[in-house]
Order: C-alpha cells, then sequence, then structure tokens
C-alpha cells in the first residue's frame, strides 16, 4: 500500500523545486494554500474587511469545491488561531466514530484487517467540517456567513478551470471510478477532464446554498443529513441522523511550547501532531545539531533519532482526550526530554527495535490539505483538514455533491497492525463509539517576544509533523527565508517501519554516509515528504512560502 501511495504521489505532484525561489511578500496580509483560486478567494475576502478567520472559512468552503482531493464538506480537521491581542484557540473538528462502530469492526473471522476501513460507506465517519468553520466564524469572525460562503457557491456554480494538476489528479483515481456519481461528476464518466475545461458542480452548489441559507445546522440535522442518512442506511454505511445531530466541534486549549527563545503553539489531541512536534523540538534543543549544516549527515541524524523516540511515544500514549488520558505533561517534562536525547548515539542509528515508548510521568494505558492566513491586524490563521485518503473514500453523496472521508482507518482497526501510512498504534487508539480518530495535522503558530513570527503546517499523513519541524528548523536555526525553508529537501522517520524517508534532494554521499551510521534508507524516486504552506513575519514583511511538491499552491497577499 505504502508504495502505491508514493507512487501516486509521483504522478500527482511535481518533484520539489531546486532552482531557488523567493518568498511573495505582502505588506498587509497574506494567504498560502495548496490551491490557487481559493487562496485567491482568501485574499479577496481580507481586502473586503473580513478577518483572518473569515477568510480560512471561506477558503475553507472553495477548497471544498476546487480542491476535491482534500478540500471537504465530508470531512474534518482543526483550526488554529491566535488574535492579534495575543490570545490562542484551537477548534477540534475532527470527526468521530458513528455510534454503531465497534472495536473490531474491521476485522474478519482470522482476526486480519480488512479494507473496510479505506473503501465503502463504512469507513467513513461523521464529518465536522462544517460545524467546525461555524463555530469559528461565530466567535472570532467578522463577516456574515452567508457572505463567507459565497465565494464556493459561486465556483460550485459557474464552475471552474481544471488545471493540468487536478486534470491528472482526476483522470488516475481509482476510488472515484468505483462511485457511479463520482465517475459522472469528477470523470466525466470516463471522457475525463482536459486542461482549462470547466468543472460545474450543481449538486454541491445546491448543498452549499442550503447551508449558506440555514447554517451548519442544514448540514446536521436539515435536509442534507436527512439525504446524507438515507443513502448511509441504503448502502450499508454507520452514520445516522443521530450521529449528525449529536456532533460537536470542541474548542480546546492549544499546546505551548518553547524552543530557543521562541514559542511554539500547536495542536492538541485529538491530534498527535503538536505533542510530537514539541517532542522532537524539545529532543534536538542542547543537542547542537545544527553545527552539521542544513542537509549534513550529522544533522539528519539527530533528527531522524528525535523524530523515531517521538513517533514510539506517539504511537502508544495519545489517543482521544475525550476517552484517554494523554500524559501530556510527562512526554514534554523537560526531564523526560533529557532521557531521551542522552540516549542518542551521536554516530550510530538506534535500531528501531531498541526503542520502546517511553515512560513519561502521568502514562495510562495524506491526504490532507493545509492552509494559513495573516490579516493586516496580526490575527493568524492556521488551518488543516482533511478527507483521509485522495478524494476519501471516492464516493459522492448521491444528490449532495461532496465527497465522502474514509478517516475510520486513522483509528488502530487491529493495536500493533499498520494502517494505510504505515503507523503501527495502540489501544489507546483503538475504535469506540463517538470517539475522534488520532490524526497527525499539525498547524502551529510561533511567537517571538509577543508578537507573531511564522505560521506553518502540512497535509501528508503521518509525515506531516515531521515536515512542519523542518520548516521550523530551516528558519530558526538555519536562517533560511520562508521559500527556501519550505523547499529545501526533507527526511522522514516513523519509529516503524525502521526506515528513513530520504527525498532526492539529499545528497548521494549523504545517504551513503546515513547507510554507513546503520540507516535503512528509502531512497526512492518520487518520495515525497508532505507538502508545507508557511508564512514569516520579518517585522516589516510577510513572506509566503508556497510549496514546490504541489503543482497548484500559491501564497498570495496585499
Amino acid at each position: 500500500m505504502r508504495r502505491i501511495f508514493v507512487l501516486f504521489l509521483l504522478v500527482v505532484f511535481i518533484a520539489p523545486a531546486r532552482a531557488a525561489r523567493q518568498p511573495v511578500h505582502a505588506r498587509h496580509a497574506m494567504v498560502v494554500a495548496q490551491e490557487s483560486i481559493a487562496a485567491d478567494v482568501g485574499v479577496s475576502v481580507l481586502q473586503k474587511g473580513g478577518n483572518a478567520v473569515d477568510a480560512a472559512v471561506a477558503v475553507g468552503f472553495a477548497l471544498a469545491v476546487t480542491h476535491p482531493f482534500a478540500g471537504n464538506l465530508g470531512g474534518g480537521g482543526y483550526m488554529l488561531v491566535r488574535l492579534s491581542d495575543g490570545r490562542a484557540t484551537f477548534i477540534d473538528f475532527r470527526e468521530r466514530a458513528p455510534e454503531r462502530a465497534s472495536h473490531d469492526m474491521y476485522l474478519d473471522a482470522q482476526g486480519k484487517p480488512t479494507r473496510d476501513s479505506i473503501e465503502g460507506w463504512r469507513s467513513s465517519g461523521v464529518p465536522g467540517t462544517v460545524r467546525g468553520f461555524e463555530l469559528a466564524l461565530s466567535k472570532y469572525g467578522k463577516r456574515s456567513w452567508n457572505d463567507d460562503l459565497a465565494p464556493a457557491v459561486e465556483l460550485a456554480t459557474k464552475g471552474f478551470p481544471v488545471s493540468y494538476a487536478l486534470s491528472q489528479s482526476l483522470r488516475i483515481s481509482r476510488s472515484l471510478g468505483t462511485s457511479a456519481d463520482s465517475k459522472r461528476i469528477f470523470q466525466k464518466n470516463g471522457a475525463f477532464f482536459d486542461v482549462g475545461d470547466l468543472l460545474v458542480q450543481p449538486e454541491l452548489a445546491q448543498t452549499l446554498e442550503r447551508i449558506a441559507r440555514n447554517g451548519a445546522n442544514e448540514f446536521y440535522e436539515g435536509e442534507t443529513a436527512q439525504r446524507l442518512a438515507r443513502e448511509m442506511s441504503s448502502h450499508g454505511g454507520l452514520i445516522s441522523l443521530s450521529d449528525l445531530k449529536g456532533y460537536r466541534a470542541i474548542e480546546r486549549t492549544p499546546l505551548q511550547g518553547t524552543y530557543k527563545g521562541y514559542t511554539i503553539l500547536t495542536a492538541p489531541p485529538s491530534s498527535s501532531g503538536g505533542i510530537a512536534l514539541l517532542e522532537m523540538l524539545g529532543i534536538l534543543e542542547g543537542t547542537n545539531y545544527e553545527r552539521g549544516g542544513a542537509g549534513s549527515a550529522s544533522a539528519i541524524h539527530y533528527l531522524a533519532e528525535a523524530m523515531r523516540r517521538a513517533y514510539a511515544d506517539r504511537n502508544e500514549y495519545v489517543g482521544d482526550p475525550d476517552f484517554v488520558k494523554v500524559p501530556i505533561a510527562g512526554l514534554l517534562d523537560p526531564a523526560y526530554l533529557a532521557r531521551l536525547r542522552a540516549s542518542i548515539d551521536p554516530e550510530r542509528a538506534t535500531p528501531s527495535s531498541l526503542v520502546r515508548p517511553g515512560r513519561p510521568a502521568g502514562t495510562e494505558h495524506d491526504q490532507t490539505t493545509h492552509y494559513t492566513v495573516v490579516d493586516a491586524e496580526g490575527n493568524a490563521v492556521a488551518v488543516t483538514y482533511t478527507l483521509n485518503g485522495g478524494y476519501g473514500n471516492g464516493i459522492t453523496v448521491p444528490g449532495l455533491g461532496f465527497l465522502l472521508n474514509n478517516e475510520m482507518d486513522d483509528f488502530a482497526a487491529k493495536p500493533g497492525t499498520p494502517n494505510m501510512f504505515g503507523l503501527v498504534q495502540g489501544e489507546s487508539n483503538a475504535i469506540q463509539p463517538g470517539k475522534r480518530p488520532l490524526s497527525s495535522m499539525t498547524p502551529t503558530i510561533v511567537v517571538k517576544d509577543g508578537k507573531l513570527f511564522m505560521t506553518a503546517g502540512a497535509p501528508g499523513g503521518s509525515r506531516i509533523s515531521t515536515a512542519v519541524l523542518q520548516v521550523i528548523l530551516n528558519v530558526v536555526d538555519f536562517g533560511m527565508n520562508v521559500q527556501d525553508a519550505v523547499d529545501a529537501a526533507r527526511v522522514h522517520h516513523q519509529w516503524l517501519p525502521d526506515t528513513l524517508s530520504l527525498e532526492h534532494g539529499i545528497s548521494p554521499d549523504t545517504v551513503a554516509l546515513l547507510q554507513a551510521r546503520g540507516y535503512t534508507v528509502d531512497y526512492a524516486p518520487g518520495v515525497v515528504l508532505a507538502q508545507v504552506a508557511a508564512i514569516v513575519n520579518d517585522g516589516d514583511w510577510l513572506q509566503g512560502g508556497s510549496d514546490g511538491r504541489s503543482a497548484a499552491g500559491k501564497a498570495a497577499g496585499y
């Protein structure tokens, strides 16, 4: 599965940029997103008096039209907000397991995991995106719900020209071809979209119009909810009208840590991304790993060892905090991080078989998209949301026009068995009704001396938190501008499988040195380790960095 996933990325995304690109600069406000039309929607909202939350909501709904690979109504995610007065909040609109979900629901008679967590109507969790955007806008936005949805309604109604990247992605998607409505809407029943063709989505437009007119309750209790529940029932899915009515987005306190004088605000559970990010930063601080230089074998060695240890803990201890006691304080305790740091051999890789989840105090037993917004007042928003797999499970709800997630695969269908991203997870992330599956999404905001310094986030499944880590380190430790930091070649290690993945921007000589240190290396062509969107505030300008790994990304501002 992993190799198919990598090859798919090779086709959909262009190779990492090698020639230096300059950041996009803006005096007042900026949006960085992985689809250009949606980025422009965000800038337009800002220019019309909306704040960063308004722009984030408008971009999110626009991406549901223009970026069906991951933009969605039928998925979920997270929004990290830092207001100009220093207040910060985190909105968790992650999907939930339906009421009829059960611990072993994806195991066959022999106890082996089936593909039902990835394919078909039973793979979907209860969507959270619409309710999450409503919560954000009602508490922190300036414009009306209808105004912020208007661009998405127009894009779905009138259509938009299909880019080369989108045309190729739609053409090769096997999952879209398994659903009659998806094949009709997104693949023209096999005729396929050419570059420049208009993609018009009238069913989605009608759904968006009802949501704009009636609010989020339309999606969870109104006509849309009732039609979705009926289709679920008729196709053997688990989501009921009761599940939809009972869904709530949750406002949580962001995780906060420090690194070399910078304050890091990031995602708390039900995401694992923030804990992993802060744990990796905590392990690295004090190692002087950066002395080897960016991309050196010695620097990569310390990165990989920090990643390995953080992911071992992530897979064992982190889950939905409404169901599992997550030992956050213990995992981020300086003394615990010092023990992990001391366990690193400066010269040799530590086999993952010898790295077990630690015993922190208090212990109890990608396809995503990210965008970020900074407005003229200094408010910052970082949003990561997803359908899980590319185009989710590939099913478009008949008559409603939106794709369903296959987020149930983010649970540990069988604890100790790899999921679609190769993650081997524990009982903390086992399936329970109403539970939110563990995520790697890592929307992050960096503050220096009380002022906004940087925002960053990424799609990419289990590779998200390591990608965000490296972009932050490239700026803070290696002095790169934001575009160079985003475009620099990346590495990834997630404990299991015991493999160090390297993008081809890493030199072959460095690869050989890492192999000599004992690493098993994946250096295959087409390895793409997430696509980061980032903004840096240098005091005079906002610098926007869109990822050259994505053919459709854009940084835009004014």
